[in-house]
């Protein structure tokens, strides 16, 4: 019990209860656009370089496993959400398709809140974790698109739907981000890096806690379409997390043998739904599906669930299973 309360009592998610909260006060707080994408990109850039300093020093041969085991999950993921969103819920094909590719996807906001909850109790983890993170962005986004172009009745062989793939999506900034600063970590001078990390790593939790609450606002706003929706859709938003998640501790400690924070990272990887980097594709490349219907449930549902339970919960089962 004392675990669960210093989970909730952590900073980082009273910043976002707090945003949730002046939403729901109907408060005018409100974290400015182009703040909350100056602190989007800070973060992923410390998250990338600190992630790409590490893995120089890891050798290609560690990191084999781990590139396979994201690509795998990145796949399964979104086949096992399409497949009980339509045959379980009977949802309609591209709206079971956009929601998967959600899932299938990674939020990175629920990835730097577990960084931050690992490093608060001084866990370490594999610095193979940030590559994983840029290798499963984009997989499910392909798979969504090519399971609604199946619903349309032209994709028997898959050609159409992969040339209805946005040529942007595979250029997509938060990407492109990520991946460049890992490769700057990796290459850069270690002299050159020592001047630049107190600026991404002194200041990495006020950040967050900023960014927080600005999405702690956004996901209060969509929570109000739970109104609008089945119930069952919103158990799928917890429940998925929870299953998918189990899927990523499977693989962290059995598969991967990673540590406690390792695993709990895979996990956590696992279990959260894209918001940032999904949505967008999916309005340009599944125009049938009710951007509501998957927006409410990943960051309306799932995003609040992992930071407040999901998160302490994971990291609970991963020092057990690794004892």
């Amino acid at each position: 019990m004392s675990a669960m309360i210093s989970a909730l009592l952590n900073a980082p998610l009273l910043f976002f209860v707090l945003g949730a909260l002046s939403r729901m006060a109907r408060s005018d707080l409100r974290i400015p656009r182009a703040l909350s994408k100056t602190l989007s990109i800070y973060l992923l850039a410390g998250i990338g370089l600190h992630g790409g300093a590490q893995l120089a020093s890891a050798g290609l041969a560690s990191l084999l496993a781990p590139a396979a085991a994201a690509l795998a999950l990145a796949c399964l993921i979104p086949l096992a959400a399409y497949a009980a969103l339509r045959y379980l819920l009977r949802l309609d094909g591209f709206n079971a398709a956009a929601i998967a590719a959600h899932y299938g996807s990674v939020s990175v906001a629920t990835f730097m809140a577990a960084t931050a909850w690992l490093q608060s109790r001084n866990v370490d983890y594999e610095p193979a974790l940030v590559l994983m993170l840029a290798i499963m962005e984009v997989p499910a986004i392909l798979i969504g698109l090519y399971l609604a172009e199946r619903c349309r009745g032209s994709g028997s062989t898959g050609a159409t739907a992969w040339s209805a793939i946005p040529a942007s999506m595979l250029r997509h900034g938060s990407v492109l981000l990520l991946v460049g600063t890992i490769l700057i970590g990796a290459v850069a001078s270690r002299a050159s890096l020592d001047a630049v990390n107190p600026f991404f790593e002194k200041l990495f939790m006020g950040a967050l806690c900023l960014f927080l609450i600005d999405l702690g606002i956004q996901a209060a706003t969509r929570l109000g379409e739970l109104k609008k929706s089945a119930l069952p859709l919103a158990l799928f938003g917890v429940l998925a997390p929870l299953v998918f998640g189990s899927a990523g501790l499977l693989v962290g400690h059995a598969v991967l043998g990673f540590g406690a924070g390792g695993t709990t990272l895979v996990a956590v990887l696992a279990a959260s739904a894209s918001y940032i980097a999904v949505p967008p594709a999916m309005r340009m490349g599944v125009p049938e599906a009710n951007p509501a219907l998957y927006l409410m449930l990943s960051l309306g549902v799932t995003f609040p669930f992992n930071l407040m339970f999901g998160i302490p919960l994971f990291n609970h089962l991963a020092e057990w299973i690794s004892k």
